[in-house]
């Protein structure tokens, strides 16, 4: 599965691709300490977490110097795929879950990235204006919004609305107008091939002005 991933970011360094292959062998040591991934997913780590968490890049790139909310990150998805892709961007992962955060500190120490912090923390408490909130399915739409309302840069710095890049599955059309705000959706089969991908989405929810 790396090879393919390899594929669909050909324009990788050197450093990024010994960041990513490294990812494994790391989860697969905290997990048999730590159980931050369900152990069936283990077998497909690379397609289930790395290229999933990626999805997001290829609906929008992340500037320099911008600021990206990683909320619910579990054991770092999507935050240290996206890190490890935009290494002038700068990440906030939290959780509320601290042996969790522990394993996103280890596995980002153990390769290197600069530009990422975790911590232990819910996100109502975090403090301070981001680009984009990023996350992977933690909860409906409307109480996610909630939490991170007001939480958005007001200058734009990108193509696509400050605002959240969801992952997220299945029929979303009931969640998505119980929130309220205005979206967008980017089925991720648009962008890679595999039968995983086929009803899984890119959400870009842009708050109403």
């Amino acid at each position: 599965m790396i090879d393919q991933l390899f594929g669909y970011f050909p324009d990788l360094t050197p450093e990024q691709r010994r960041q990513l292959l490294a990812l494994e062998g790391l989860y697969a040591a905290w997990n048999a300490r730590i159980n931050v991934i369900s152990r069936k997913d283990m077998d497909a780590f690379y397609l289930h977490h790395v290229l999933h968490s990626m999805a997001i890049a290829k609906v929008q790139a992340f500037e320099p110097g911008s600021r990206i909310l990683d909320v619910g990150t579990g054991g770092g998805f999507p935050g240290i795929p996206l890190a490890i892709l935009f290494p002038e961007t700068q990440f906030l992962l939290v959780d509320s879950i601290g042996k969790k955060i522990k394993v996103v500190q280890e596995v980002a120490n153990a390769i290197g990235l600069q530009n990422l912090e975790a911590r232990h923390q819910r996100a109502e408490e975090v403090k301070g204006k981001f680009d984009f909130v990023v996350s992977r399915a933690v909860t409906r739409m409307a109480p996610f919004y909630a939490w991170v309302k007001g939480k958005f840069e007001t200058q734009q710095k990108h193509a696509l609305t400050n605002g959240i890049l969801y992952l997220k599955g299945g029929d979303l059309m009931e969640e998505l107008d119980e929130c309220g705000q205005p979206y967008t959706l980017y089925p991720i089969s648009r962008f890679f091939q595999e039968d995983f991908f086929e009803t899984k989405m890119v959400v870009h929810l842009h708050p109403a002005k």
